[in-house]
């Protein structure tokens, strides 16, 4: 079988071995990175299956190197960082970041932030079925049935519909607000969080089985939204 590899770019050496024996110790292959210029070296030599990138590097801004890494790969990126405020974030998440964990962190977070990512990778093409509550949606033909009664339909807007699809179809993954505004309503948008707030909530009361307390649809403040399933 082969082994997930994983570059860690961090210029806090006692971090990076400690993320290289944990990581190595579950069957990870581990790359590190001290700084932003050996990270793109890297990055191109050993093609790793996933990227933990802390945005404060000594050469270069984090943000930048992951605006180069997205310049030739796809590769998903976990940013690591003790930056605690949302426009870092949101930076991060528009420069093409998939997920973001702050530091300090658990060991047990960041490993299961990284399975979601290389499950992703394993599984590009999501499933056209998917179950939201007590909802059966079917992304191929548009339709959402209650699963204890197919008769009963409910009704989706073309917007709702977008939104929705965008998120399903990127199961566990943060989805920033300019995303998800750009994919729905075009690339003039991507200040205009309160449609998403407006349409989010209509698909919770048509979709969570307790709107107030969402299971699938779920809300990183600040920062975007993102489907569990």
């Amino acid at each position: 079988m082969t082994r997930t590899r994983i570059l860690i770019v961090d210029d806090e050496p006692q971090l990076l071995r400690a993320l290289r024996i944990n990581l190595q110790a579950r069957q990870y292959d581990v790359v590190t990175a001290g700084d932003g210029t050996s990270a793109l070296r890297a990055a191109a030599d050993q093609h790793p299956d996933v990227v933990v990138l802390d945005l404060g590097l000594p050469d270069i801004d984090g943000i930048d190197v992951l605006r180069a890494l997205r310049a030739w790969t796809p590769v998903p990126v976990l940013v690591l960082s003790g930056r605690l405020g949302s426009i870092e974030k949101v930076a991060a998440l528009d420069a093409g970041a998939d997920d973001y964990v702050t530091k300090p962190f658990s060991v047990d977070e960041l490993l299961a932030r990284l399975r979601a990512v290389t499950r992703r990778r394993a599984e590009p093409e999501s499933a056209s079925t998917v179950r939201i509550g007590d909802y059966e949606v079917d992304l191929t033909d548009r339709d959402v049935r209650r699963i204890d009664d197919p008769t009963q339909r409910q009704h989706l807007t073309r917007t709702e519909w977008k939104l929705l699809e965008l998120l399903v179809r990127n199961p566990g993954r943060l989805v920033g607000h300019r995303e998800l505004l750009q994919h729905v309503w075009g690339p003039t948008y991507g200040e205009e969080s309160h449609y998403l707030r407006q349409y989010m909530g209509q698909l919770r009361r048509k979709l969570e089985a307790d709107p107030s307390r969402p299971r699938h649809l779920l809300t990183e403040p600040a920062m975007g939204y993102r489907f569990q399933p």
